[in-house]
């Protein structure tokens, strides 16, 4: 058992570290952003903090085709299939600059949509500000999604993770000289953030092209050899996959706005203790995602291959892996709750004690919550490695809004179990879909036919 699963553990470590270490260090420049836009106001930074997730909104919308890609690259490069590897990529990037251009009127002129969805004029002219600048780095930064899904389909990972660290520091000094003004610069505030994202974004861009165009392994695949041509028949299969894709990642992010927005009605230091707790498992949270799509790429690979067991064993190794890191969660959630939702306050600040106590609390049921969220996300990185997109779709919209949404109403507010029903619920919601997005993975390629599970549920 040892020797069977050993080769999958190695190279789901080889391919998932650098991933996590690559979203924590987005996640780490959004935090860095976010900081420095506070310390140079508070309406600067309550429009940052909307424009960041209008543009999210969008963003999230527009990955599908990004992430939908790597698994079906993953299969072509196992099946030796060249041709075909270029074709996706190619078309993928196509797709999603073209998205990106689609709903840049939306961010151009997002002042009077965010006025109507009750933000004040002030903050929804700054945040426009923001916007008018940082919706050009849009499909900048799906176009580096893509870029990173072909580099990890080829197993070249590590890349990604330096690249993505690499602007960490570049974006905290751009942030300093331009929100501020020093160094002789106009100091511009929101605006400067903006500017500072998409020069960031830009060069890790460039530094991505680069290297997909140079490293040895992919020079065969001639990605970028006659990129203005359309290719029809490429571009409608990554469509096809793509877009349940994104469909999804907005339903689950707007589950937690949902939830922000419902635990606001309970009151303010819940929902500032909701925030805390919802950052902490957030940071856990980037282990999952980078094992989800490890696990793409390994279940890509076997059906390039059309080795069942061998997909088996990739995809039983993904999940005591995802387990382990779990179980670290857990433990750092109930040994250090409190500890750890201090470092988020001011220890002067006379609602520190309440918000801390909620904090802890919540955090109780973040075990839970690691589980489910885990597990409903490795599933979907299996089924996207089967380039099966469409009715995990439908399960995910069914599981969070039809179940979830409606459970976190009634445990919070009719059935009075405030702050912590409304976690219950979403924690209900995660874990239909887990449960259901593993049994159609399960039932319908690791032991069925492979087509089979495309038709059922």
């Amino acid at each position: 058992m040892h020797s069977r699963y050993r080769p999958h553990v190695l190279a789901t470590l080889s391919l998932g570290l650098p991933l996590i270490g690559s979203h924590l260090a987005r996640m780490a420049i959004g935090v860095g952003d976010t900081v420095m836009v506070g310390w140079y106001g508070v309406e600067p930074l309550a429009a940052l903090v909307i424009a960041t997730s209008f543009f999210h909104i969008l963003f999230f919308l527009g990955m599908g085709f990004g992430i939908g890609v790597l698994g079906l690259i993953a299969a072509h490069v196992a099946a030796g299939r060249e041709t075909e590897v270029r074709r996706g990529a190619r078309m993928a990037l196509w797709l999603s600059a073209g998205y990106a251009l689609a709903v840049m009127p939306l961010m151009w002129w997002s002042e009077p949509i965010l006025q109507a969805l009750g933000q004040t004029d002030t903050v929804s002219a700054l945040a426009q500000d923001y916007l008018r600048i940082a919706g050009w780095g849009l499909a900048v930064v799906l176009g580096q999604l893509t870029l990173s899904s072909y580099l990890a389909a080829l197993e070249r990972t590590q890349v990604v993770m330096w690249v993505t660290l690499a602007g960490l520091p570049l974006n905290l000094a751009l942030n300093w000289v331009l929100i501020f003004g020093n160094l002789g610069a106009p100091e511009l505030g929101v605006r400067g953030a903006a500017i500072a994202s998409v020069t960031v974004q830009v060069v890790q861009l460039l530094a991505l092209i680069s290297y997909a165009g140079w490293v040895p392994v992919a020079r065969k695949y001639n990605l970028f050899q006659r990129f203005w041509r359309p290719d029809w028949q490429a571009m409608r299969q990554i469509a096809r996959i793509g877009w349940p894709i994104g469909l999804t990642m907005v339903a689950e992010g707007g589950l937690f706005v949902a939830s922000n927005i419902m635990m606001g009605w309970i009151g303010t230091p819940q929902l500032a203790a909701h925030g805390i707790a919802l950052q902490i498992t957030s940071i856990t949270f980037m282990a999952h995602l980078g094992l989800s799509n490890a696990a793409t790429v390994r279940v890509g690979q076997a059906k390039g291959r059309g080795d069942r067991a061998w997909m088996r064993d990739a995809a039983v190794t993904v999940v005591w892996m995802s387990l382990a890191f779990a179980a670290v969660a857990i433990m750092l959630y109930l040994l250090f709750a409190e500890q750890l939702v201090r470092l988020y306050l001011d220890p002067t600040d006379p609602q520190a004690p309440q918000i801390v106590a909620l904090g802890a609390m919540l955090l109780m049921y973040a075990a839970l919550f690691q589980l489910t969220d885990a597990f409903q996300v490795i599933a979907l990185g299996f089924l996207r490695g089967v380039q099966d997109t469409q009715v995990p779709m439908w399960i995910a919209g069914f599981s969070y809004w039809v179940v979830g949404m409606p459970v976190a109403w009634a445990l919070a507010f009719p059935l009075g179990f405030g702050p912590a029903g409304l976690w219950l619920g979403l924690c209900v919601g995660l874990t239909f879909a887990a449960v259901l997005l593993m049994r159609r993975f399960w039932r319908g390629h690791a032991r069925g036919d492979w087509t089979r599970a495309a038709a059922t549920v």
